[in-house]
């Protein structure tokens, strides 16, 4: 039986929402595992600090900057990213970013559906530019160090598998709440309400390593291909985007997650998505 692209996808999430989170065993007692795999990134959105985490995350690393392991460890992180954005493109987000995966999940829930405000997917562009590369190289400690100000002030991913698993198995830290973690929670609050009513939410308005995957869209070799001659231009196959756009005017648009929908929606088998085009 031919497995279909959605299940195939669905099922490579899956796998790498567990590789990335396997260690479970520490949720319960809010410990973080600190072994040799947290010397090496996820290529997705998953939180250092979350109990379960294997891996650290490419935008808290991104953001160390000065002159320590930690400068080292931000340029591996950036090599790392920008190696696989080139390969793969924004296909990354679609198959195997563990918090792209809890997006959809989310959508599942009964709900209105909106589309997204099409400026509103510059803000993360802002946001990688501001919080991850200005405030963390031009704030600094005594050390030379920059603040991780993404992860401090923005990411809801850091609250939901790090933060609160951590407040709810370590009393002592519920004391020092204050106002930025009032500010976090309602980050917070606002991404899971958008991801409920808007497929991906995150990904499309706040991302900032979506942000670095969509420019190499254009270059990667993992990629979109359409047939001109076969289009019947039926539009089934932007109905069907989640990530609103047209495939066939803008098959390396920088929003494009590689996910096949748009493939698997044309009955004229126009499109293909993968390193070369089907013939």
């Amino acid at each position: 039986m031919k497995i279909s692209q959605d299940i195939r996808r669905k099922l490579i999430q899956i796998a790498a929402f567990g590789f990335s989170n396997s260690y479970i065993g520490n949720i319960p007692g809010g410990r973080l595992y600190k072994g040799n795999w947290k010397n090496f990134c996820n290529p997705g959105i998953n939180c250092y600090s979350c109990p379960a985490a294997r891996l650290a995350c490419p935008i808290g690393a991104m953001q160390a900057v000065g002159g320590s392991a930690k400068f080292s460890m931000g340029f591996y992180a950036l090599g790392f990213v920008l190696a696989l954005g080139v390969v793969f493109g924004r296909a990354v987000c679609g198959f195997i970013c563990p918090f792209g995966f809890l997006q959809e999940l989310l959508h599942k829930v009964p709900s209105p559906k909106k589309l997204i405000y099409k400026p509103l997917t510059y803000i993360k562009y802002l946001l990688l530019v501001v919080f991850v590369i200005l405030l963390p190289a031009l704030v600094t400690d005594n050390f030379g160090l920059g603040a991780p100000a993404f992860c401090e002030y923005i990411c809801p991913a850091g609250t939901l598998e790090g933060g609160i698993p951590m407040l709810l198995t370590h009393p002592e830290l519920r004391g020092q709440l204050g106002g930025l973690f009032i500010l976090k929670a309602a980050i917070l609050a606002v991404t899971v309400a958008g991801c409920i009513v808007c497929c991906r939410f995150f990904c499309k308005v706040m991302c900032p390593l979506g942000a670095i995957y969509g420019l190499l869209n254009k270059v990667s070799l993992y990629r979109v291909h359409i047939d001109r001659e076969g289009c019947v231009s039926c539009g089934k196959c932007s109905d069907m985007c989640p990530m609103d756009i047209d495939p066939v005017a803008e098959p390396d648009s920088a929003e494009c997650i590689r996910c096949g929908k748009c493939m698997a929606a044309c009955h004229v088998k126009a499109i293909s998505v993968g390193f070369s085009k089907k013939q």
